[in-house]
């Protein structure tokens, strides 16, 4: 098992749970966060510090998120995005992103 970051956290990429993972697994890209399957020890201590429950155990992913699993595992093992350790303000828009649906048209999946 693993976890996986969900759609909820495009736009507006909070980061209360990278303070808190103990094997620094999550990556940053330009507006989402992932989690690197292969690093995730599968604690859960992130998933109750995403204010927009963007953080699923791979086995509770709703079927309409099951392409993030895909989306993490992928981002992760091309490297273009850092690991990020440490919190950061959300995304100027977060506000105004965090109760939007359907936003995968959004992911940036660039470089951070």
């Amino acid at each position: 098992m693993t976890f996986v970051v969900a759609e909820s956290c495009i736009k507006c990429k909070y980061t209360d749970c990278v303070q808190v993972c103990p094997v620094d697994c999550f990556m940053e890209g330009p507006n989402f966060l992932v989690i690197d399957p292969s690093a995730c020890i599968d604690c859960g201590v992130c998933v109750p510090e995403c204010p927009v429950e963007a953080i699923f155990a791979d086995d509770d992913l709703p079927g309409y998120q099951l392409q993030f699993l895909e989306i993490n595992a992928e981002i992760a093992a091309s490297g273009k995005w850092p690991v990020i350790t440490t919190q950061k303000p959300p995304l100027p828009e977060h506000e105004r992103y965090k109760t939007i649906a359907d936003k995968l048209r959004l992911l940036d999946r660039n470089g951070a």
